[in-house]
């Protein structure tokens, strides 16, 4: 099963983890492509302010979950961190592009998810999976990642970290077209998400 781990709104990582091994393509190197939006005012949309730079996306050694590939392995503990410094109504957001699942099969829904420190920010649309599939001609958008509604888990690799899954709908002959996961709930919104209650 591959797993690809991003540090996501000051302390929290991420994590794609498909279901189906077929959805697995060991072929396929999955990477996240950090990415910073800042838009003009309307382009959030009708009444939003345009965006200011607010925010950051950027992979930094040192943050993440400890890395849990055997005594062989260099821990590298990196993490992509996502972070907005402003209101949510701010046109900005802070995001990465998953790259190397376009094409994957998916045969039934599969999972998405993340792993988060206590405290970390987990609200109810931040950080969140945006996940096209496509099935035949049609293709779907699906907002992933309401933090009230996942499943959470005490991390097996550090006890102050959680992990959090939501499953993606999905029926036979169903292909992904992209996966991104993007931040952009600001200061001002609550973390709904916090087993520890220091958030």
């Amino acid at each position: 099963m591959k797993r690809l781990y991003v540090l996501l709104a000051v302390i929290a990582i991420v994590a794609f983890m498909p279901a189906s091994p077929a959805v697995a393509d060991e072929d396929k190197k999955l990477k996240a492509e950090p990415f910073e939006y800042i838009g003009n005012a309307g382009d959030c949309g009708t009444g939003y302010p345009a965006g200011h730079n607010i925010v950051t996306a950027a992979w930094l050694d040192g943050m993440g979950l400890p890395d849990n590939e055997g005594s062989d392995k260099k821990d590298r503990r990196s993490g992509l961190l996502l972070s907005k410094n402003g209101p949510t109504a701010d046109c900005s957001s802070a995001g990465a592009i998953i790259k190397g699942v376009r094409g994957m099969a998916v045969d039934a829904p599969f999972m998405v998810g993340f792993d988060y420190r206590g405290g970390g920010h987990c609200g109810g649309g931040a950080p969140r999976f945006n996940v096209t599939t496509r099935l035949g001609t049609v293709t779907t958008f699906q907002f992933v990642g309401n933090c009230a509604t996942g499943t959470t888990t005490p991390s097996t690799q550090d006890p102050q970290w959680w992990t959090i899954r939501f499953v993606v709908p999905a029926t036979p002959g169903t292909t992904i077209e992209s996966i991104n996961i993007l931040f952009d709930e600001g200061t001002d919104s609550t973390s709904v998400q916090d087993p520890l209650g220091v958030g």
